[in-house]
């Protein structure tokens, strides 16, 4: 693959950067097959545990749609129907999927860094929404999951005004998790998903995510019962008893990969 995007694997790891830097890292439709191929191809890889996003160079994680390509006459269909590489389809995922932001995120590129689990920002990362200065509406789920990142007025803010906030107030108002130097930023979204694979049961990450992004849309009682089903089934799988030993030997877990017993 690779011609727009680029994958690594390093063990348990799964890096995906997006890799048209001339053009900020913006997305047409071959690079958003691309891209929804590296997604599709991290789902079902066994050994493949956590995700990670970035783009090429140090100017942009992604502008979004590729403008210039669509202006000279470019033909814009033929996207993958969940947009941006489909990780807008984020419950489709089982896997975690770590946003590392390495400068502006703009248009589909605040929306890929929102639709993403966790994100780690560069201190000259930048995000603005762009979409109502283009005549257009918040795309792609950023009004369901926007405001649950941040909140309802901040999420108006940001959606109505489409300003650009620096990766400081970013992590203020709760849009990313974690900022860092520019030079370190891979590495530490790096040792955040490696602390993943190493410790942490994938089953129970993937248990996790989706009761997370499902219980956002449920109410309290529902949520409950979803739990107890959940918890029960986790009580009695070999991951739990593996944990046990591993706490009580004093060693790191050796946990199963997904589809695995």
């Amino acid at each position: 693959m690779a011609e727009f995007c680029k994958v690594e694997r390093e063990g348990r790891l799964w890096i995906v950067t997006i890799n048209r830097p001339e053009v900020m890292n913006s997305l047409h439709p071959a690079a958003n097959r691309e891209l929804a191929k590296a997604w599709d191809d991290f789902e079902a890889d066994p050994e493949a545990w956590v995700g990670i996003i970035t783009g090429a160079g140090d100017r942009a994680f992604s502008a979004g749609n590729d403008l210039k390509y669509q202006a000279s006459g470019g033909d814009m269909r033929g996207q993958p129907e969940s947009g941006f590489g489909g990780l807008t389809q984020r419950f489709g995922l089982t896997k975690p999927v770590i946003a590392a932001v390495n400068g502006v995120a703009a248009g589909g590129g605040f929306v890929l860094a929102a639709m993403c689990d966790v994100r780690i920002a560069s201190s000259a990362a930048s995000f603005t929404s762009i979409f109502t200065k283009r005549g257009l509406v918040a795309e792609h789920g950023t009004t369901w999951i926007v405001p649950r990142l941040i909140g309802v007025g901040r999420a108006l803010d940001l959606l109505w005004t489409s300003r650009k906030i620096d990766a400081r107030e970013a992590l203020r108002i709760g849009l990313v998790e974690y900022v860092v130097p520019p030079e370190e930023l891979v590495a530490e979204a790096t040792r955040y998903v490696r602390t993943l694979a190493d410790t942490v049961s994938p089953a129970t990450l993937a248990d996790t995510k989706r009761m997370v992004y499902a219980h956002a849309s449920l109410g309290y009682p529902e949520a409950l019962r979803d739990v107890d089903e959940v918890q029960w089934r986790a009580v009695v799988r070999p991951d739990a008893i593996e944990g046990a030993n591993a706490l009580l030997e004093k060693r790191a877990p050796r946990f199963a990969r997904l589809g695995k017993t």
